[in-house]
């Protein structure tokens, strides 16, 4: 995508000029988003969803959380109008022909579960192809609620919504980015566009806080996974691919969906450094080199950091496209882990199975409660 950068955090308001032809993104505007480095907690791979809206008429809502970049076809109309590839409602009217306008109060909503609960960093509403119908302004909601509430309780009059960006302009055909700074958890969001329009994407990046409850019922977990609280901290290349793909839910179902790097030219090799979810004991790891047929790593080892690095998995041989297992003769305990490859290439997936440990449990515990869970 080519695109008119522009400082961190900057705002973008008013129209677009109208689609001329060509690359559709060549007057895109967008900026680099400091919190885009946490996890994506509404991504469909960890569950989110958008489970209702007041409106839909042009654009399906479920559109917002699409992966990628929105596309844009100038000649696909449909039989309500022009179709997008966002969630877009009809026009607002008044009341009467002496009030035919919207009251400041209109506004359209979505109802947006969460994949993964945690604390909110950034929002990214994307108007990219609504360059004259996007909404004039945007706000957004967080709310915790446990369970799985229908889209009924969650506007019941009892649920406590906290705002998390507060009723601001944006421009169209823009990735407009909003810093967060509330420290809770929350399990939901509710998207407001005053007072009608379309948004493209809706990206919300934060740090997953699991339920330490569920984690203690499960007792063995994988203590690294995106959806327990695991994070991919740092790596020495991401050439192709996020680093963070490597803990995702489910076994890679094709070659992106996994890490690979640039091929190496020199004597070094390439890594990953993971957060574990808390302090753990780790028995089992597996190593998933899914879809990587011809660019599999050679070799791979395993370190765990509890104060000092300690290898727990001796450099092995990889096969392409396999899942790996291996179970430690004993368990290692950690707060972080590294995975070395030799000396390039890349894997789909690192799972590494055990358990909190009390002062682990105990941490996560202390910091559900602060964070309102």
């Amino acid at each position: 995508m080519t695109a008119q950068q522009q400082s961190p955090l900057a705002g973008f308001t008013g129209d677009a000029n109208p689609y001329g032809g060509g690359d559709p993104y060549a007057d895109y505007r967008t900026a680099d988003f400091p919190f885009t480095r946490y996890t994506n907690l509404a991504d469909r791979q960890l569950g989110a969803g958008v489970i209702a809206a007041n409106d839909e008429f042009f654009a399906q809502r479920e559109n917002l959380l699409v992966p990628g970049d929105a596309e844009f076809d100038p000649e696909h109309f449909g039989h309500k109008g022009k179709v997008m590839d966002g969630w877009e409602t009809r026009r607002r009217r008044g009341a009467s022909a002496e009030h035919p306008w919207p009251t400041v109060e209109d506004h359209d909503w979505a109802l947006v579960r969460l994949g993964a609960p945690g604390v909110v960093r950034g929002i990214v509403v994307d108007t990219a192809h609504f360059r004259g119908n996007y909404p004039q302004a945007v706000s957004v909601e967080g709310a915790s609620a446990p369970g799985s509430p229908s889209p009924q309780e969650l506007l019941a009059d009892d649920v406590k919504w906290t705002t998390l960006v507060p009723r601001t302009a944006v421009g169209g055909h823009a990735a407009n980015g909003f810093a967060v700074s509330v420290e809770q958890r929350f399990t939901h969001l509710r998207v407001n566009q005053h007072p009608d329009g379309g948004i493209a994407r809706l990206r919300v990046h934060g740090e997953v806080v699991p339920d330490p409850e569920w984690l203690s019922v499960l007792g063995t977990f994988d203590v690294v996974a995106l959806e327990n609280g695991g994070r991919a901290e740092d790596a020495s290349n991401l050439f192709y691919s996020p680093a963070s793909n490597t803990i995702q839910p489910g076994r890679s179902r094709k070659m992106d969906d996994g890490w690979e790097t640039r091929r190496r030219r020199d004597q070094g090799n390439d890594w990953i450094r993971y957060q574990l979810v808390a302090r753990s004991e780790i028995r089992a790891i597996e190593i998933d080199t899914a879809y990587l047929k011809g660019n599999s790593a050679g070799w791979a080892s395993v370190s765990v950091r509890d104060g000092e690095w300690t290898e727990i998995l001796p450099r092995t041989r990889l096969q392409p496209d396999t899942n790996h297992r291996f179970v430690l003769d004993a368990a290692a305990v950690g707060t972080h882990a590294r995975v070395d490859i030799f000396p390039d290439g890349g894997i789909s997936r690192l799972r590494l199975f055990g358990s909190l440990t009390e002062e682990g449990a105990a941490r996560l515990t202390a910091r559900h409660q602060e964070l309102g869970g």
